[in-house]
């Protein structure tokens, strides 16, 4: 009995590809002598642009990518406060530094000072 069921098995599991053998081959429609590669007409000009077009493909990826990084890291606006600009020196800041330098001597900046008028 279990042998009976081995072979009605293996029957069933060989019957397809017995099957499949018999069938008529396809083979000279997929492999058989084209003009061109696969029967499709691109000539010598998909060699030359088949790599360009890729290389211009993966850069535009490379920079969308790059825009996606730097759009979505830059900072909310609000965060920040506004940009303001150091005091701007006064005459008498640099009168001030001057005479701290030695640059110039108490007399001339108290008369500096005074022209000035502070």
């Amino acid at each position: 009995m279990q042998k009976v069921l081995v072979q009605a098995v293996a029957v069933l599991c060989l019957l397809p590809g017995s099957v499949w053998a018999q069938a008529p081959s396809d083979a000279e429609r997929y492999y058989g002598w084209h003009q061109h590669m696969m029967g499709w007409g691109g000539g010598w000009y998909a060699m030359i642009f088949g790599p360009l077009f890729m290389i211009l493909f993966l850069a535009v990826l490379v920079a969308l990518a790059i825009i996606l990084v730097r759009w979505l890291r830059a900072p909310w606006p609000g965060t920040y406060p506004p940009h303001q600009l150091p005091p701007a020196r006064t005459p008498l800041d640099i009168l001030m530094e001057r005479f701290a330098r030695g640059e110039i001597d108490k007399a001339e900046f108290e008369d500096r000072r005074r022209v000035l008028g502070e």
